[in-house]
């Protein structure tokens, strides 16, 4: 790959538009992140959406075909649409590689009564409703880390801060990651600061935030950031393929989420959706072939943090008290 601090990266369409007198202004030092992740890099991937073993097989077997790396899997549906054998070979295929695996924690809104997500004003959220959706959450924790599973994904607040209390009492491993789903993503620095201090470790900011927003919450907080480089309808359909480079210098420590827009929901995946859901598993490999082949044509594709790394480094946390 190419050392970024060797030349500076090149923007789209530079040279033509600045032949045309159309060039962009120059790019602020001060707009920089100055964070990056522990270990080195600035940048890391993750392929999003992976439901099962079957489709966990065919996104490897496409990574290594075109060539991708792979930082982090993760899956959507949910730990207990996962028997224990799909949990522990879905582990061992992901550690044979050293990549993270991270399983979605528990019921949330829109697959228990809360029909009130489904108003146009989407009343309480994707969010756990109640003990007993936290206690599933909970009960989905503790057998996804029994089983192995180091990252789990999370879609509350409470679970969130309930899960960190887990961790550093010792109920879950010390070195679980959480990470904040796009689900409930933070908009502003205050709320992203706030993730950060429940215990996020990872968090997902809505696809549609400005260039200018992520600048504003690096200020705030070098938590690491997830980012759909192509976001799912559901969660917009935005593509921003071209801003990846600027995307990465204004919001390290980033991954960069290859989802998949113009393709139907497949959570909670079952065995009546095998083929859509194979399918858009290896097309989302492909997205970020495309989208490592922009970084690697405008001179930015360096700083990529070594794969294999998953840990977040020193955050803010609040004080969990007595």
């Amino acid at each position: 790959m190419t050392d970024a601090s060797a030349t500076a990266p090149r923007r789209p369409g530079e040279q033509a538009l600045a032949a045309l007198g159309l060039g962009a202004p120059e790019l602020s030092p001060a707009d920089a992140s100055p964070h990056t992740f522990p270990g080195g890099g600035r940048w890391r991937t993750e392929i999003p959406s992976c439901e099962g073993p079957e489709a966990l097989a065919v996104v490897l077997k496409e990574a290594s075909r075109l060539d991708v790396p792979i930082h982090r899997i993760s899956q959507g549906s949910g730990i207990w649409m996962l028997t224990d054998a799909e949990i522990t070979e879905m582990v061992e295929a992901t550690g044979e590689r050293d990549i993270e695996l991270c399983l979605f924690t528990g019921p949330r809104g829109t697959w228990d009564i809360g029909g009130s997500t489904r108003t146009d004003s989407r009343g309480g959220g994707l969010r756990a409703r109640g003990h007993d959706a936290v206690a599933g959450c909970v009960e989905d924790a503790v057998r996804a880390t029994e089983l192995g599973v180091k990252c789990l994904l999370v879609a509350d607040e409470g679970v969130l801060w309930t899960l960190h209390r887990a961790r550093v009492a010792g109920i879950i491993p010390a070195d679980t990651t959480l990470k904040v789903s796009a689900l409930i993503g933070p908009v502003n620095p205050t709320a992203y600061a706030v993730y950060e201090r429940l215990g996020g470790d990872s968090i997902n900011v809505p696809s549609d935030l400005t260039l200018d927003h992520l600048t504003e919450i690096r200020r705030v907080s070098g938590a690491p950031m997830d980012m759909y480089i192509e976001a799912p309808d559901d969660l917009g359909g935005y593509i921003r393929m071209y801003e990846v480079a600027e995307l990465i210098r204004r919001g390290a420590p980033l991954y960069l989420k290859f989802g998949l827009s113009k393709a139907p929901g497949i959570y909670p995946y079952g065995h009546h959706m095998r083929e859509l859901t194979l399918s858009t598993a290896k097309e989302r490999v492909r997205r970020g072939r495309l989208a490592l082949d922009l970084l690697e044509r405008h001179g930015a594709a360096g700083d990529m943090a070594p794969l294999g790394s998953r840990l977040p480094g020193e955050l803010n946390r609040f004080d969990i008290g007595s």
